[in-house]
């Protein structure tokens, strides 16, 4: 053999062997466990687009097998509520869930689910993609262990069912609401008997009269609790959930562990989860809510004025309450808020004109 020629071997042979690593690492297959908080068969949150089973499947078609994740709804593996502190310790790789359900740990992570009288579908994503947001999550979620992703949005959501008519602020005195979250702790200074009922148990309590009155989410999902059967005032305003963002904790060490591109795959698959998980929502309102109102003798209508005002006034009452007692909530609340005042302008020239011009 010439030497030239053997020069030449010996060089392919030497790059075959730095190369073979990188390949087999390229090719690792990851298999993460996916819990949540709500059922396994619940339309939006968990089948359908946009859901987490749909993020799954995307996850795995855009990474070729390379990341396989078995989703678990509520009570299949762990109960409902406890799929945080699964991911935090690493049991389970992902939760899905709304970051509002863990308030009680930090209440900073209500303002990225939804704060009340606060961003739409447009302004958070403005606020969480490009106006600081995803870097607050993430440093609210980091002394858990946690990597936040945003995965979902109901868009505007509705006030609730209520069995009686709501014409002032008296008629929240003693009523019983099904209510969770920041929302509730607004109603109960305006006297109203918060219950926390998960979905299930929203119907039966209405029907027996356990509860006066309960909020979910919109029109289609609604419907299919059958709330419109035991309560038939319908209010809006959106007030208490402007626009409601669905996430996944990731637990930071298992996803420190993969490669950059999968990385991007589960960035990419969950934002557009984000987007057609909204899009759903709102093609399938729009049915529900026609159905509801000429079909099921709903009356849907807003709240008076006055009721909206002063649930206005307590919501910065309880956030000022919040503020003044941690620094990063503090954090939080000034940078969501300074971009709602950006954002006001805008939506008001831009969204508001097109909602009392052109759709009026």
């Amino acid at each position: 053999m010439r030497r030239r020629d053997f020069t030449k071997l010996a060089l392919t042979a030497t790059a075959a062997t730095v190369a073979a690593p990188a390949v087999v690492r390229a090719q690792t297959t990851f298999n993460w466990k996916m819990t949540s908080a709500y059922g396994p068969k619940a339309a939006f949150y968990s089948v359908g687009p946009g859901s987490a089973s749909d993020l799954c499947k995307r996850i795995e078609t855009m990474s070729n097998g390379r990341l396989k994740i078995q989703f678990y709804g509520a009570g299949e593996l762990i109960p409902a509520m406890e799929g945080f502190d699964a991911a935090s310790a690493g049991t389970v790789e992902m939760n899905y869930g709304n970051a509002y359900f863990w308030t009680g740990k930090s209440f900073a992570a209500q303002y990225f689910t939804a704060v009340p009288f606060g961003l739409n579908f447009q302004g958070i994503n403005g606020w969480l993609y490009d106006g600081g947001g995803l870097a607050l999550y993430q440093e609210v979620y980091d002394k858990f262990g946690l990597v936040p992703k945003v995965c979902g949005n109901t868009g505007v959501q509705m006030t609730g069912w209520f069995r009686k008519e709501i014409n002032s602020v008296d008629d929240f005195k003693g009523l019983k609401m099904r209510i969770p979250g920041l929302a509730g702790r607004v109603y109960q200074k305006l006297g109203v008997d918060v219950r926390l009922l998960p979905p299930g148990e929203i119907f039966p309590a209405l029907e027996r009269g356990v509860i006066d009155a309960a909020e979910f989410v919109g029109p289609y999902l609604d419907r299919q609790l059958g709330l419109q059967k035991v309560a038939k005032y319908y209010y809006t305003t959106g007030w208490h959930e402007t626009a409601t963002v669905s996430e996944v904790a990731i637990n930071k060490a298992a996803w420190d562990k993969l490669p950059d591109d999968l990385k991007a795959i589960v960035d990419n698959a969950c934002a557009a989860c984000n987007v057609i998980s909204e899009a759903w929502c709102q093609k399938n309102n729009a049915e529900a809510f026609e159905d509801l109102v000429k079909n099921q003798g709903v009356i849907a209508k807003p709240l008076p004025d006055a009721v909206v005002a002063a649930l206005r006034k307590e919501t910065a009452a309880v956030l000022a309450e919040a503020v003044a007692k941690d620094p990063l909530v503090k954090k939080v609340n000034d940078s969501y808020f300074a971009y709602l005042e950006k954002y006001k302008p805008w939506t008001a020239l831009s969204e508001g004109v097109y909602h009392s011009k052109v759709l009026a």
